[in-house]
Order: structure tokens, then C-alpha cells, then sequence
């Protein structure tokens, strides 16, 4: 799942190595982060045309404000910018929390992302393909806690209570957590996942007759193991979901994931491989497993500003040999 900019301006809260320092005086700190990608992308879809697709457009405020000697209340709020062709076109407010900070780990309530929403571990730009899915990592009603000491870090999250839309009267929960420790070079964790009635549209049976999503039961689970060698990076993971119908639990998807993932940094010049193995199984439905092989190279033109191109090819009935070349400027 893709990461949000939380990463580079927050979470950390306090820090002021990624984005820029606003303000700074009797450790009151106050950091904005941005970034902007545009690519030219040709995906796997069958027929489809390639154009230039604004991937990405995020700014993110932060704060840090001390309390005491040991502890920091923390805010933020971020917003990102879709691009019109995608179904939540225009400016959206994705992050909006406030919460404490210190030895004892970060505590946040409100509009933010789950522990989920770090999961993966592929190094493909776009064409990835299909990996670990949880369906929904984000949410209003939200509490997370977050804590690292180096060597060992943990994390849980939950969205207490979100009512989905149509006018469904069912309430969507969601517990998530990860565990993880390092060991010199070796980055190995667990994400696990469990959601009531998250609105879904993945597999068609579980639309309605108008094609609209419906509540689905969620539960699955990612191990993902990272290890630095010089230069050279490698990562692997495996993971499961099972997806279910609220309504109709003989309606129900188990799909394995599998990822294995490459690079080799030289000077500024990154290149990468990676490959995703799918693998839905349904009573109710045929699913079509999917292999999907990928490589790509980052130039790092300033710490601030990267480019890039990616080639990917999938094995799925129909698939277009997928391409993109694109900018990311950031500050």
C-alpha cells in the first residue's frame, strides 16, 4: 500500500529533516511538506490508451509543541490532490489529528491513516501489480498508537466507527497492528488486519445489483522481511486475505500474495526488479491468478527531485504491456 507524505513530515513528529521549517522557537516547531508527481503512464489494462496522469500532489502541516520535559503535543493536517479522471477528483483533507508524543511512544486521535497503510514491501513505481490489499486504511473516527526504540517497534490502530455511505445502516471497525525488529542490516515485521463491514468493490460479487460496494468482512495478514547489503537492497514478503460478504458469508474471496524485490543504489542512480504473485480462490466466482514482473530506474537529479521510468509485464488474459516515465519534485 502506497505510503502517505505522514511519512517524510510527521509521524515522527518533531522532526524537521523532511520538508520545511516554518517556525521555530521555545521548541514550538511547525514543518510543511509537499510534494508533486506527474507521470506519463500506459497501465496493464486491456485497450487502454497511454497519458499523462497526475499521480501525486500532497501538502502536510505539522507541529510539535512541548508540554513538559518528557512529553510533546503533536498535530497535523495534510491535503492531496487527485486527478480528475480518478473518482475523488479535486482537493481532499486526508489527515486532520492531534496527540501525544514521548519515551513512551506517539499516541494520535482523529482523521488519519492505519497501521496497514505502511504495508509492502515492492519497489515498483506503478506497475507492481496487485500485492497485499486490505481495502480500506484510512478513516475519520480513528486511534493510533505508534512505538519505536531502535531495535524493536509496534504499532495498532483502529477505526472505531465509520458509517458507509449509500445510506447503509452497517458500521465499519477496524483493528490493525504491526510488529517488527531489526537486527544490523535485517528489517523483518508482521502486519495483521481484521475489518467489519468495509465498503468494497473488488470482486464483483460483492456489488449490488446497481454495481455499488457493499459491506465486507475483512481478515488477513503480511510478513515482510527487508535486508540492506551495501548498495544493494533486497526484500520479500507473503501475505493472505479473506474476503467475505456481510450478507452473505457463502460469498467469499482468499487470495495469497507473494513479492520478491531488488535494487542496487549507484552514486544517484537507483535500478530495481521486483516480482508479485497473486492468487485469488472463490466457491462463487473464477478469479484469475496473476504474475507480474517489473524493473525500473530512479535518477536522484537533487535530494529534492528525482526521475524515473518503469517497464512491467503481467500474464493476465488481455494485459497491455505497461510503461510509465514520470517527476517527482518535493520539499
Amino acid at each position: 500500500m502506497k505510503k502517505t507524505l505522514l511519512a517524510l513530515a510527521v509521524l515522527a513528529a518533531g522532526s524537521a529533516q523532511a520538508g520545511v521549517n516554518l517556525y521555530d522557537s521555545e521548541g514550538v516547531l511547525v514543518d510543511v511538506a509537499g510534494a508533486a508527481e506527474v507521470q506519463y503512464f500506459q497501465g496493464y489494462s486491456a485497450n487502454s490508451d497511454a497519458a499523462f496522469r497526475l499521480d501525486d500532489g500532497d501538502l502536510a502541516f505539522s507541529t510539535t509543541v512541548p508540554v513538559s520535559n518528557n512529553l510533546n503535543a503533536v498535530a497535523a493536517m495534510a491535503f492531496k490532490f487527485e486527478d480528475a479522471g480518478q473518482s475523488e477528483a479535486g482537493v481532499k483533507n486526508d489527515e486532520l489529528w492531534v496527540g501525544f508524543q514521548g519515551d513512551f511512544g506517539t499516541f494520535t486521535f482523529g482523521r488519519q491513516y492505519l497501521i496497514a497503510d505502511d504495508s509492502g514491501i515492492g519497489k515498483d513505481i506503478e506497475l507492481g501489480g496487485d500485492g497485499i490489499d486490505f481495502v480500506q486504511a484510512q478513516g475519520d473516527q480513528t486511534i493510533k498508537y505508534v512505538f519505536d526504540n531502535g531495535q524493536f517497534y509496534a504499532g495498532v490502530s483502529a477505526l472505531l466507527k465509520e458509517t458507509n455511505p449509500k445510506g447503509n445502516a452497517d458500521e465499519t471497525k477496524i483493528i490493525d497492528g504491526r510488529l517488527g525488529a531489526r537486527f544490523g542490516d535485517l528489517d523483518a515485521r508482521v502486519y495483521l488486519y481484521s475489518g467489519d463491514d468495509v465498503s468494497s468493490d473488488k470482486f464483483d460479487i460483492f456489488k449490488n445489483a446497481k454495481g455499488e460496494k457493499q459491506p465486507v468482512d475483512i481478515d488477513g495478514a503480511q510478513l515482510e522481511a527487508e535486508y540492506i547489503m551495501g548498495a544493494y537492497a533486497f526484500a520479500a514478503s507473503f501475505g493472505q486475505v479473506d474476503y467475505e460478504l456481510a450478507a452473505d458469508t457463502s460469498k467469499k474471496v482468499e487470495a495469497d500474495t507473494a513479492a520478491l524485490a531488488g535494487s542496487y543504489t549507484m552514486d544517484k542512480t537507483t535500478f530495481a526488479l521486483g516480482y508479485t504473485y497473486w492468487s485469488p480462490e472463490s466457491s462463487a466466482m473464477t478469479v484469475e491468478d496473476a504474475n507480474v514482473f517489473y524493473g525500473n530506474v530512479t535518477q536522484q537529479l537533487h535530494s529534492n527531485v528525482k526521475v524515473y521510468g518503469e517497464i512491467g509485464y503481467s500474464d493476465v488474459d488481455d494485459a497491455e504491456f505497461g510503461y510509465v516515465a514520470g517527476m517527482e519534485v518535493s520539499f
